[in-house]
C-alpha cells in the first residue's frame, strides 16, 4: 500500500511543479523517452516504497528544469498518464490545461 502512496507523491510533485510554472510559446522538445529515463530512479520507491533515491529526486529537479515551456510541461503530463504504474492515474486530467 506504501508504493502506490509514494508513486503518487512523486507524480503529484512533478505535476504541481508544471502547473506553477510560468507559461512560454514555444514547441515541445521533451519526449517521453527522456521522461521515462530521468525518472528510472524513482521506480524502486514507486514500485516499493520507502525513501526515494537521491538520484530520483535529482530526476525530478532535472526534469522540471527541462520541462521550461507548457508544451514540454503537457508532454510531461501525457507521459505520465501514459505509463504502467501500480495505481490508476485519473484520465480526467487534462494535460492541455498545464501552463
Amino acid at each position: 500500500m506504501a508504493a502506490p502512496r509514494g508513486a503518487a507523491v512523486v507524480l503529484a510533485m512533478v505535476l504541481a511543479a508544471m502547473v506553477v510554472a510560468p507559461p512560454a510559446t514555444v514547441h515541445a522538445a521533451i519526449s517521453c523517452s527522456t521522461v521515462y529515463s530521468t525518472l528510472m530512479p524513482c521506480l524502486q520507491y514507486v514500485q516499493q516504497g520507502g525513501s526515494p533515491a537521491r538520484g530520483c529526486c535529482t530526476g525530478i529537479q532535472n526534469l522540471l528544469a527541462e520541462a521550461n515551456n507548457s508544451p514540454d510541461r503537457r508532454t510531461i503530463c501525457g507521459c505520465l498518464k501514459n505509463v504502467a504504474l501500480p495505481y490508476k492515474i485519473s484520465p480526467s486530467v487534462d494535460c492541455n490545461s498545464i501552463h
